[in-house]
Parts: structure tokens; C-alpha cells; sequence
């Protein structure tokens, strides 16, 4: 059973897979998942800003060159048709038609023509068909055409009993077909027949075209009729046997005055205006689905295809045509060539061949299985460098001539026409012609480094470049025999480059640049101009090519591929870009290839298979950049749209804002890169990138200005967008909130001024209040020490009256005493009489009453109180009690007292005694320690 399977496997892909070489222009697909709708597309318009418009089962898809937008049908149902007229999208769907309007922030609002003019549609009608003309919008179903006046907003209605499959606008003319009934037109707002011949009537029609005095019928599987007064043939006999069994759908004429035709299981065919076929794209070729719901041409000349599953876009006038190797039978191309009558390419899988300017397969040459390097027409001759050897290929044969292995390219000696030599994986080899062919003639000794890239100074001498190793300049023999000298030269080796000759100069090409070799002075000077633009950040190959005639010199950059070409009036050269970048050509890095079919064609290899471009095609138009949308908001992820037109002005905490923009490019191997900058915080242009929308976060408050650009194919568009916008500053920075500060301010400082003034009131109140307790103390202090000065002298006072007081008494105790004595003596004397007389005035003086009143004045003086407080306490006592209390007072002793007393000593005790007894004090209380502490 497997082995069934298998053979069932081999025999469908030898019998369905295509068997030929076509050359098909770019297609660029769009999945559902890329749109994000479902996968039939009923119907495809254009705006006048170029915007792409399909009817989707989903509801409406807007695509303006850089993404896709959907919009839900408002009934969820499916929309069948699109057109777009001025201002509005007219859309017809499930039991419901209407319009698109784009509001001031960008988005497409729907209003129903039904619902608004409250029309009665039938049940289940859909509206297959939109046409506008002379102020009118028709809607078609298959029971009826809806004539909508825009101007007075109102409705006529064609109904018809039998369906009506498509309705077709010729040259401002209206056509319909009623299904076995015949061809209709409508005239003056009502139905005309134009022919009812039964050879169209009951086929169902796809298009009508106008041609010179007749109509063109397109049928759905009879082909082309063709309609002169009333009369219906066959328009095209070819044209219809290669439609024969086919199936059409849908159809669009273009400008040229083609057709091209979809079809239900076929994929789209284009033929010219004669009929004659031009190109056949289907599923096997690139196109994501065989089944083609619409057609449309859009402003730039690319074809819109609406597929059963997806999108796809023709890009029928682009520069380039593809053939991609889908069947893996070429592999990657890495050499080109073409004689009189055969294209070659050399692959990593062998040499193949077709036929120049035919669509027939590429078939193998025998015996080049493996990889070849190079392909070089010599004299006439076409050589093969292969890992096998060297072949020369005359016709569909290969001829080895040499079985030295890895041959990277051959090329002539200068004055040596028989002689040609040959670069290989170690070194250099030396073929010869003999008779009518040639063969491999020696190794050239003495250098064994394997030769890719290499170029004559002169016939014996030559500079090699390894990209490992770095660049060598040989001499060789005159035999051609052996290496008499080489060396490596002083510049730096480089990975992927390359050796090669134009305009006279051997060029030297890495990442660092390009580098011209100085032959006088033996090195290597930068050519800036071409280091410009193929070094640094652009570099991703140094492969430098010059086409066979030198007129052209071609290099690969990173965006582009660039070719130079001599001045026309000038010495300097000529720089031409062509905008497709390394990614997209899908060329082998480092194993470049390009070659010139005819004048302005030229065959680049790919790792898929080959493009071709037409030099004669590539325009340098600028584009409009075209602002989509603005959203906005407090959140990244929670973002409003804002209006397109007017400045915008929103609050402070809404600072997220993000900006979407495009051009319009549907080109497949075009890019459209994008700049902008943000006038007011970002004010230098950003880098280039693809990415068609930029979003700031967080910004702060204050006028903003946002720019945009874009570059496509190297040129820049011919406007900059701008969007004026305004984040208002916070709360807390607005005039009322700084009228507050400042007032809040000035009342602040009044307030911090009157607490600060009573602050320092009270602290100055504090400070004299501190300053008068101070004097106080001070006044305090100073009377104190002014007391202490009084009490002290007063001490000093009392002192010296107690000095005086003891003086003064032991003066009187002394005077007594003497007296005593005196009258003593006196009294032992004889002379009574006399003696009387003295002892008497003695008497007299000792008991004079003057000196107790004097000691008592001075007594008092230095103890006052005395007196009256021993008095108070002991009232009884008498004034001679006082006199001995004041001379115990005085610490005086018993001895001391009773001369002062004029009494005896023991008459003094007896006092003593008596006194204590009137004081009541006990025996053992001394009398005078009592008196001296009262």
C-alpha cells in the first residue's frame, strides 16, 4: 500500500506541478490572519488617497499600505460589495446597504441607506453589486438595482421577475443581464432590452467591455462573445480554446487595454487586447488560493486579486519578475549565462539550461552534477567552473576539458589570445587552445593559495584576493610556468570580498570600504564615493561586478543594489540605486551574481532561483506619507482616538499618546522605511525603521509638534506629516494653582512674619524679663554683698565696742581693784582721819552710779536686745541681777565681776546662786553658758 502511495505521489507531482519557466511578477499574500478577517473577499476599491478597500465575509477591510484595519458589518452579515465614491464607502451586505464615513479621528462610522430611508428590501437579499455614475449610486442584488440619488437622498427601484446575476458600467452605461431573458440597459431610470439572442440569453455573463463599435461579452465558461447590432459571435477563437473548460468569475480591463481574468479553480489569466495570453499565475505559481472572487486594478498598476482563502496583490508593472524553484530542482544560483540561443544558470546542484525568451522548464546537462562556481563566455566560448573541474558547454553538453578540482573562474591574458588562465582551489592554472577547443596545459607553480577573486595588472602580473587571508600580488614566468615573486600587500583581509576590474582600475571591495590599487606606488587608496555606499552598516558583501561591455559596475548593499556608470558629461561616475533590499532579493551573500540578458535586462541569482530586473522601469516616485490615526490615554493599554484635524489639548495625566501613519506602497520587493521626530522634546529626526507607528509614553506637560516621513526605493515622500498637540500641565502648575501658591505663599510668610514677630516679642519679653530677674539678682546680689559689707562693718562695729565694752570693763575692773587696793593699804594707816576722808571718795567712786550707766549704754549698744528679752523671760529678777547678767553676758568670771560689783568674791557666788534660783535653773545647767545662748 505505501509503495502505491508513493508512486501515486511521484506521478501527481510529475503531471500537476508545472513543468515550465515562467517569469511572473512579485506577489505579496495576505492571510486572513494578517488582515484579521475571515478568508473570502467578495470585492476589492480604491480611494483617491489610495487606500484598498475589500468586502470581506467579516465586514469591511482598510489597508493603507502599511496595515490592515476591519470593520464588523453592522447586521454581521457578510459583505458581498465595495465601491468607493468620493468621500464615502459604499458597502452591500446581507439585506442591507449604506455607507462609510471616515470621522475626524479616523475611523470608518456606517449609516444604512435602508434603515434611513426605511426601504422594504426582500427576504435573504443580498446586494451583490455597487456602481456610481453621474451622481447616482446603484445597488444590485439579484432581484432588484436600488438607483440611489445622492443629491435629493432618494430611491427609484428596478425590480425584475427573473435574477439578475451582474450589473456592468461601459463607457457611462449601464448594462445588467436578466437570466434567460436577455442583455438589459438602463435608460432615463428604466430598463432597456438590448439583445435577447438565445446563442448569450442563457449564458450567464462575468464583464462587459466596450471595443471600437462593439461589446464584449465575457461568459462564465463560453468565453468572449462579441455583440455588432445585435449580432453575437465568437470574439476570439484562441482566446476561448484556452479558456475552454475554464471557469470565470471575475474580470477587469486595464489601462493597456488587457483583461485580466479570475477564475473558480485556475488561478488569474491575463492576455493582451487581442486576446493573445500574457500571463497565467495560479496556486502552483505563487498565489495563496486557485479561486478569484474580484479583481481590481489599483492607481499604481498592481492587480488586486479577492481569493476564496485571502489576498493577493500582482504587482504587475513592478521592475522585477520572479521565477522561484518550487520544485527544489535548480537549488541556489550562483552563475548566469546566456548565448545566442540558451539561458544557463549554474547551481549548487549543476549546470541547467532553456531556451532564451520561452517558458519551457530548465533541463540538466549531463555530467555537471555538483557544484558550479562560475559561468564565463570566452572567445566565443562558454566555460563552466565546477568542483568537479572545467567544462566548456557547447549547446545542452558539457565537455571537461580539465579534472583539476574547484575551478572559480577563467579570463584571458592580455597579448596571449591562445593562452587563458584559470583560478582554483589551490592556485592557478594555465589552459591552451588547441585546434578548435581547449585543454588543460599546466599548474603554475609556486603559489598553492586557493584563487577565487583575481586581476591583471599586466600580463605577468596579478592580484589575487583570499577574503582569510588577505590580498597578494604575483609575478609570473614568462612561460607561464612558475611564481618568480609575490607578496601580500598592506591592507586588510576582509570575509566576503572581492577582487575585480572597471573603468581601467582593479578595485578592491570589503566591509571597511573600497579601495582603488595604486600601481605606481603599489597600494591601495579609498574610493569614497563607492566606499559611501558599500561599507560599515550597509556592507553584506564586497562582491563587485562589471558587466561584459564595462559599462556597468555592480554592487550589493545591505538595502539596495547599486550600479555604476561612467559620466555622461563629466568625469564622474554615475550612482544608481536600486531600493531592494539584501533580505528580499535573497541572493547568496558573497556569491553575487548578475547578468545581462539583453539592453536594460539583467538576471540576478537567488537562493530560490532568479529575478529579472527591467532597468527601464525602475522609478524614483515619491510617495505621501498619511497620518491614520492618534490615540491616547492615562494608559498604555487603554488608549482613545484623537481628532486627525484639530489640535488636540488633553490633561496631564493622559501623557501616552501613539501615532500611526503610512504610505501607500503595494509593492512586494519594495520597502517603506519611516522617520519621525517630536518637536518639543525629540527634535533631531529618528533612525529609519519599518515600523509604520511610533507610541511615547509618559511625556511631560507642555506644546508638542509630531513629524513624519517616509522613504520608498530610496526616495523620500513628498510631504511630512504634522500634529500639533498640547499636554496641559498638572493641577499644581496651572496660572490659578500658582495665583494660590503665591497667595498661599504671601499668607504663609505673614503668618511665619507675625508668629516669628510674637515669637521674638516673647522671647525678647523672656530676655528682659531674664535681664531684670538678672538685675535683680544682680541689685540683690549687690545688696547682699552690701549687707555683708554692713554686717561686717557692723560685726567690725560691734567688735569694737566689744573691745571698747571688755576694755572699758577691765579698765573699771582694774580702777576698782586699784581702789581696792588703795583703800587697803590706806586702812592699815594710822592717820584715821585722813585716811577716812580717801577711803570714803574711794568708796564713793567704786560705787559710782555714772560708770554702770555708761558700761550699760555700751552694753546695749552692742547687744540691745539683751536686756529686754532676759527681762521678759524672767520678770523677778532685780537691776543688780541685770548687772550680773550682763557681765556673765560678757563671759566674765567671778574673780572679774566682784570688783565691778564692789563686792567680795564670794559675795559673787552668793549672787549667782540666788540668780539661778530665780531663773529655775537645775543644778547642773550652767548659769553662764545659759545667759550667752539667750
Amino acid at each position: 500500500m505505501n509503495l502505491i502511495k508513493s508512486i501515486f505521489c511521484v506521478l501527481l507531482v510529475v503531471f500537476i506541478l508545472p513543468t515550465d519557466a515562467q517569469e511572473i511578477p512579485p506577489i505579496q499574500i495576505f492571510t486572513p490572519q494578517d488582515y484579521g478577517a475571515e478568508d473570502q473577499n467578495w470585492s476589492i476599491d480604491q480611494s483617491d488617497d489610495d487606500y484598498i478597500y475589500v468586502a470581506n465575509n467579516r465586514g469591511l477591510l482598510e489597508y493603507n499600505g502599511a496595515t490592515w484595519a476591519h470593520y464588523n458589518s453592522p447586521n454581521t452579515g457578510i459583505l458581498r460589495s465595495v465601491r468607493v465614491v468620493e468621500d464615502r464607502i459604499y458597502t452591500g451586505s446581507y439585506m442591507d446597504f449604506g455607507y462609510w464615513i471616515k470621522n475626524r479621528e479616523g475611523r470608518l462610522v456606517y449609516s444604512s441607506l435602508v434603515s434611513n430611508q426605511k426601504l422594504s428590501v426582500k427576504e435573504d437579499e443580498d446586494f451583490w453589486g455597487i456602481i456610481a455614475i453621474e451622481g447616482y449610486v446603484l445597488f444590485q442584488s439579484f432581484e432588484r438595482i436600488y438607483i440611489y440619488n445622492i443629491v435629493e437622498d432618494s430611491f427609484d427601484i428596478i425590480n425584475s421577475d427573473s435574477r439578475i446575476n451582474k450589473m456592468f458600467n461601459v463607457n457611462e452605461t449601464i448594462y445588467f443581464q436578466k437570466t434567460g431573458v436577455g442583455i438589459f440597459k438602463i435608460e432615463n431610470g428604466g430598463e432597456t432590452l438590448v439583445t435577447s439572442i438565445e446563442v448569450i440569453r442563457n449564458k450567464e455573463l462575468v464583464n462587459i467591455f466596450e471595443s471600437d463599435s462593439e461589446l464584449l461579452l465575457l461568459t462564465k465558461e463560453g468565453g468572449f462573445y462579441s455583440l455588432i447590432d445585435d449580432e453575437v459571435i465568437l470574439w476570439n477563437q484562441d482566446l476561448n480554446r484556452l479558456l475552454s473548460g475554464l471557469s470565470i468569475y471575475s474580470s477587469t480591463r486595464l489601462n493597456d487595454g488587457s483583461f485580466v481574468l479570475g477564475t473558480i479553480a485556475n488561478g488569474m489569466i491575463h492576455v493582451d487586447e487581442n486576446g493573445k495570453l500574457l500571463l497565467k499565475v495560479n496556486q502552483s505559481y505563487g498565489l495563496s488560493n486557485n479561486t478569484v472572487l474580484s479583481i481590481m486594478d489599483d492607481s499604481f498598476g498592481n492587480i488586486w486579486l479577492g481569493l476564496d482563502n485571502g489576498i493577493n496583490v500582482i504587482n504587475l508593472n513592478s521592475p522585477y519578475k520572479v521565477y522561484t524553484d518550487k520544485q527544489g530542482v535548480l537549488g541556489t544560483v550562483y552563475a548566469s549565462a546566456k548565448t545566442e540561443n540558451y539561458l544557463y544558470l549554474g547551481t549548487n546542484q549543476g549546470l541547467f539550461y532553456k531556451l532564451l525568451n520561452t517558458t519551457e522548464k530548465f533541463s540538466f546537462i549531463e555530467g555537471t552534477k555538483g557544484q558550479v562556481w562560475s559561468l564565463a563566455v570566452v572567445q566565443g566560448d562558454l566555460f563552466c567552473g565546477h568542483d568537479k573541474g572545467t567544462f566548456i558547454i557547447k549547446g545542452t553538453n558539457a565537455e571537461e576539458i580539465s579534472s583539476e578540482i574547484g575551478t572559480w573562474g577563467v579570463k584571458e591574458i592580455d597579448g596571449y589570445p591562445n593562452l587563458l588562465i584559470q583560478g582554483n582551489y589551490r592556485g592557478l592554472n594555465v589552459l591552451e587552445r588547441s585546434g578548435n577547443t581547449w585543454r588543460y596545459r599546466n599548474k603554475i607553480e609556486g603559489f598553492n593559495i586557493s584563487s577565487r577573486h583575481f586581476e591583471f595588472i599586466n600580463s605577468h602580473e596579478l592580484l589575487i584576493d583570499h577574503e582569510h587571508k588577505g590580498v597578494y600580488k604575483i609575478k609570473i614566468d614568462a612561460d607561464f610556468m612558475k611564481i618568480i615573486d609575490y607578496k601580500k600587500l598592506p591592507i586588510s583581509k576582509g570575509e566576503k570580498s572581492s577582487i575585480t576590474t572597471y573603468n581601467n582600475k582593479i578595485l578592491y571591495s570589503y566591509k571597511e570600504g573600497v579601495f582603488a590599487y595604486d600601481s605606481d606606488n603599489h597600494v591601495f587608496q579609498k574610493d569614497t564615493v563607492l566606499s559611501e555606499l558599500l561599507s560599515d552598516e550597509k556592507y553584506v558583501s564586497g562582491k563587485l561586478i562589471g558587466d561584459s561591455n564595462g559599462n556597468k559596475l555592480w554592487g550589493f548593499s545591505k538595502d539596495a543594489i547599486i550600479y555604476i556608470e561612467p559620466g555622461k558629461l563629466s568625469t564622474v561616475p554615475k550612482v544608481n540605486t536600486i531600493a531592494i533590499s539584501s533580505e528580499v532579493r535573497k541572493s547568496k551573500l558573497g556569491f553575487e551574481n548578475i547578468n545581462e540578458l539583453s539592453n536594460s535586462y539583467y538576471l540576478i541569482g537567488t537562493t530560490e532561483g532568479y529575478l529579472i530586473i527591467d532597468l527601464n522601469k525602475i522609478e524614483h516616485k515619491a510617495l505621501d506619507i498619511n497620518l491614520n490615526s492618534v490615540d491616547y490615554g492615562r494608559h498604555p493599554d487603554e488608549l482613545m482616538p484623537l481628532d486627525l484635524v484639530n489640535p488636540s489639548i488633553f490633561k496631564n495625566k493622559s501623557n501616552n499618546i501613539k501615532f500611526n501613519y503610512s504610505v501607500t506602497n503595494f509593492s512586494k520587493l519594495s520597502a517603506s522605511n519611516y522617520q519621525y521626530k517630536l518637536i518639543g522634546i525629540y527634535d533631531n529626526w529618528s533612525n529609519w525603521s519599518m515600523s509604520p507607528d511610533v507610541f511615547f509614553k509618559n511625556l511631560p506637560h507642555g506644546d508638542y509638534t509630531f513629524e513624519a516621513r517616509a522613504m520608498t526605493d530610496g526616495i523620500v515622500s513628498n510631504n511630512v506629516l504634522s500634529y500639533s498637540f498640547t499636554i496641559e500641565k498638572p493641577w499644581y502648575l496651572k496660572p490659578l494653582a500658582i495665583v494660590s501658591y503665591v497667595v498661599v505663599g504671601m499668607l504663609f510668610i505673614y503668618v511665619l512674619y507675625y508668629f516669628n514677630k510674637k515669637y521674638y516679642k516673647k522671647q525678647q519679653l523672656k530676655l528682659i524679663e531674664k535681664k531684670e530677674r538678672q538685675l535683680k539678682l544682680e541689685q540683690l546680689e549687690n545688696q547682699r554683698q552690701l549687707i555683708q559689707v554692713k554686717n561686717k562693718n557692723l560685726q567690725q562695729n560691734i567688735e569694737n565696742k566689744n573691745r571698747e565694752l571688755g576694755m572699758a570693763t577691765m579698765n573699771l575692773v582694774k580702777r576698782n581693784e586699784l581702789l581696792s587696793n588703795i583703800k587697803g593699804e590706806l586702812s592699815k594707816s594710822k592717820s584715821l582721819t585722813e585716811v577716812g576722808k580717801v577711803v570714803k571718795l574711794i568708796n564713793s567712786s567704786i560705787n559710782d552710779t555714772n560708770d554702770w550707766e555708761l558700761f550699760e549704754e555700751a552694753f546695749n549698744n552692742v547687744d540691745k536686745d539683751f536686756m529686754k528679752k532676759i527681762k521678759s523671760i524672767h520678770p523677778s529678777i532685780t537691776p543688780n541681777d541685770l548687772r550680773l547678767c550682763a557681765y556673765l553676758r560678757l563671759n566674765l568670771s567671778s574673780k572679774e565681776i566682784a570688783p565691778l560689783l564692789n563686792i567680795s568674791h564670794k559675795s559673787v557666788e552668793v549672787r549667782r546662786y540666788r540668780l539661778r534660783k530665780k531663773m529655775g535653773l537645775e543644778h547642773e545647767q550652767s548659769l553662764s553658758n545659759y545667759i550667752i545662748e539667750l
